[in-house]
């Protein structure tokens, strides 16, 4: 299938932009049926609203995590983890959380 490069008005902003070729050919390849609506700006645009920066799509490009410090229970070492930490509830570093982990699943 031959693709030709198409001329298509942003529905956000009407500036006037180019699907090309290439664009068509890696959507038909992914499978996509509908061509874009919006011009690449009103993208990026979109996509920072949705995840709260970068906007280049994919997680590279999401907000980091919060994360607080704490004492791995197991081995001593000072760590950070993604949630607060409770008193009286043991927390893990990554390396003693997979052997925990690794050794419960056997």
């Amino acid at each position: 299938m031959s693709f030709q490069d198409k001329s298509i008005q942003c529905s956000d902003c009407g500036v006037t932009f180019i699907f090309t070729a290439e664009e068509q050919e890696f959507f038909a390849s992914k499978g996509y049926t509908n061509e874009p609506k919006r011009c690449p700006l009103c993208r990026q645009s979109r996509k920072s609203e949705r995840y709260g920066g970068g906007g280049g799509g994919g997680y590279g490009d999401r907000p980091r995590r919060q994360m607080f410090p704490a004492v791995c229970a197991q081995c001593g070492k000072d760590t950070e983890v993604p949630f607060e930490p409770r008193e009286g509830r043991p927390v893990y570093c990554s390396e003693c959380y997979n052997k925990m982990r690794l050794s419960r699943d056997r």
